[in-house]
């Protein structure tokens, strides 16, 4: 019974210490990272039903810093193997931008508690899940790959494809929505019986229904609260209204003195929309009831102009450069990026 309890009393304070590890990010954050100034006054144009917390468009960021996480492994996966990913460096990049995010939220409204609980959850959940990966592959998965040798196996090649298929996913449609089950059967279907593909099968196949049923979880708990609106209001001049109703899935609502108000559809949707409205000469007075907003760009360096955060890509070249600027300069600033610099405009 006393060599029972000792192994307990050890698991018991392996698991204390494991929580505290998870949660210490989240103690940094709010000792250390504390919003900084005074928000401005600002009088939104469309309807209250529209108009979006501004400090909003800093902080969708971190749930982009995993879909983005998850392109850069998808890449490093494509030719090489997944213990190179940087498991520890893009769980550090999500709370270092959580940082500097946080502190310059303060002249845009704040980091509220509301906002503040799903960040915490969703960063939480995506450090212990890059741990556990990061735990298995550089060991078990590791020996794995130098058991097969240098040429790929069947399953090393179609959990890549899987990968990239779920980063692209990930652009527009929430995570949980994703088909995990049909995953784990591809992989189960696929399978050979080399030694790789068998450890393949195994460790992915559980981390895929593992996904399958959180996300059922999560699915559940956004149907009840309701989820996030697919489309916003902008106010946007130097174009026709003509050329405006033009553009694919936008709805031209009214003419006002300071240009028209549109409906448009949100995310990677909008950042392509934005880009066609910039090549037009269009320019943006407001989106989402807001005069700031966030955009990331790819560079060779850091030091962008507006700058509030970078940090090296994995597998993918270039250096992420996270931007904040006024609403009517956005336009202007895309034009002037090189092409395919743009990566993603923040829209609240």
């Amino acid at each position: 019974m006393r060599f029972l309890f000792r192994w307990i009393k050890r698991l018991v304070l392996l698991l204390v210490i494991l929580i505290i590890g998870l949660l210490s990010p989240l103690a940094y954050i709010e000792t250390m990272c504390r919003p900084q100034g005074e928000a401005l006054a600002y009088t939104p144009l469309v309807g209250p039903e529209w108009h979006r917390p501004e400090g909003r468009t800093l902080l969708t960021y971190p749930e982009w810093h995993i879909v983005h996480a998850y392109d850069d492994y998808a890449e490093v996966i494509r030719t090489g193997e997944p213990h190179q990913f940087g498991f520890l460096s893009s769980i550090t990049g999500f709370w270092s931008s959580l940082c500097s995010l946080s502190q310059t939220s303060g002249s845009h409204g704040g980091f509220d508690w509301t906002t503040k609980q799903t960040i915490y959850t969703i960063g939480v959940s995506f450090t212990a899940e890059l741990l556990l990966k990061a735990a298995y592959e550089e060991t078990v998965g590791r020996v794995a790959t130098w058991i097969r040798g240098v040429e790929q196996a069947p399953l090393d090649d179609l959990s890549a494809r899987q990968a990239s298929d779920y980063a692209s996913f990930l652009q527009q449609v929430p995570w949980y929505k994703w088909d995990f089950t049909r995953d784990a059967a591809a992989l189960d279907a696929a399978a050979t019986g080399v030694w790789r593909d068998r450890e393949r099968r195994f460790a992915l196949g559980i981390e895929y229904r593992v996904k399958a049923a959180y996300a059922k979880v999560i699915e559940a708990a956004v149907a009840s609260v309701g989820a996030d609106q697919l489309r916003l209001r902008a106010v946007v001049t130097g174009m026709p209204e003509a050329d405006l109703s033009a553009l694919p899935d936008v709805q031209v609502i009214a003419t006002r003195p300071e240009g028209i108000e549109i409906e448009a559809p949100r995310y990677c949707a909008f950042t392509r929309l934005a880009e066609t409205i910039a090549r037009a000469g269009g320019s943006f007075v407001e989106i989402a009831g807001n005069d700031d907003i966030m955009f990331t760009v790819i560079s060779k360096e850091p030091g962008q102009s507006g700058e509030i955060h970078s940090f090296q890509r994995q597998g993918n070249s270039g250096i992420r450069n996270l931007i904040l600027l006024p609403v009517a300069d956005l336009t202007a600033a895309l034009r002037a990026l090189p092409e395919g610099a743009l990566e993603h405009i923040h829209d609240y």
